[in-house]
């Protein structure tokens, strides 16, 4: 693998260079007749699902060109797991992680979007300089710098609804109402993401599916994702393999909860622009894809 270093953009071309991939790319995905997909590569060593499979920058870069081979149309990479209890990393081990995946991907991978999963405006900066265009930030703006981070590379973010923190999320999982706390956070975090400066079309609504609510307050978000598409931006899933599907349907490892991980996004074939994050990319696009013919025929 050769240094990150050498395939960062230089500083004249990033905003350029992020604006137009990022403006090309979701252009082309909402044109299509079914959901985006995104590829999940975690370069950890304690995700929930696969932490640890993938130890070296080499090994994820091939495991994300593998994803891409399979139909994701955005590739994900993350380096410090946001599973329920886990620890921060620091930056610095964070951008280690994530920065030559990132540039690797970005080079490799020229008709795919990349995208940084990190709450950090450090990691986020160093990520979208190495050729990243979109950030998927999990505290959706919870870092006072990010905002002008994402701005000034001419970048878009996905905002998650997350209560708390990875560590202690699931402690406190009652809502009065969960579908309307959790679209009113994000209708405000929206909005000052647009006050900053991001364009309203590079901002992408995320409900947080698994972090900080129980299985009800799941099942609510997903039956109401039309309302969140509502607001006027593009919507991001993340369902793949949540704690959630083994309440519901009985308990099952992470890597037996495909079928519930296809069922639970059985609904976003009717919103106008979604993303769907997912671990099992083959079989998502191929759900989708199916999905659609079938709401097509109707």
């Amino acid at each position: 693998m050769r240094s990150a270093r050498r395939f960062r953009l230089e500083p004249s071309r990033r905003l350029l260079y992020s604006w137009a991939v990022l403006e090309q790319g979701l252009a082309h995905l909402w044109r299509r007749n079914r959901p985006a997909v995104m590829g999940i590569v975690n370069v950890t060593p304690d995700s929930f699902s696969d932490g640890g499979r993938r130890p070296t920058a080499a090994a994820a870069v091939a495991y994300a060109l593998a994803l891409a081979g399979e139909g994701a149309d955005i590739l994900d990479v993350g380096g410090e797991s946001t599973r329920p209890g886990a620890a921060r990393v620091a930056a610095s081990e964070e951008i280690s992680r994530v920065v030559p995946v990132v540039a690797e991907l970005a080079r490799r991978a020229p008709g795919t979007l990349v995208s940084v999963d990190t709450s950090k405006a450090e990691v986020a900066a160093a990520a979208l300089a190495a050729g990243a265009s979109l950030v998927n930030d999990v505290t959706a703006g919870g870092d006072p710098r990010m905002f002008a981070v994402v701005a000034a590379h001419g970048a878009g973010i996905v905002l998650m609804h997350m209560r708390g923190e990875p560590a202690t999320m699931q402690h406190d999982t009652a809502y009065a109402d969960v579908v309307a706390e959790v679209h009113e956070t994000l209708a405000r975090r929206a909005a000052a993401a647009a006050a900053a400066g991001i364009p309203g079309d590079r901002i992408l609504l995320d409900p947080g599916i698994g972090f900080g609510k129980d299985a009800g307050g799941n099942l609510r978000l997903l039956a109401a994702l039309p309302d969140l598409a509502a607001l006027g931006h593009g919507v991001v899933v993340g369902a793949s393999r949540k704690s959630f599907i083994a309440a519901v349907a009985g308990e099952a490892a992470p890597l037996e909860r495909l079928p519930g991980s296809l069922a639970a996004i059985a609904g976003t074939a009717r919103l106008p622009r979604v993303v769907v994050r997912a671990h099992d990319v083959r079989a998502t696009v191929q759900f989708l894809a199916l999905l659609a013919a079938l709401e097509g025929a109707a």
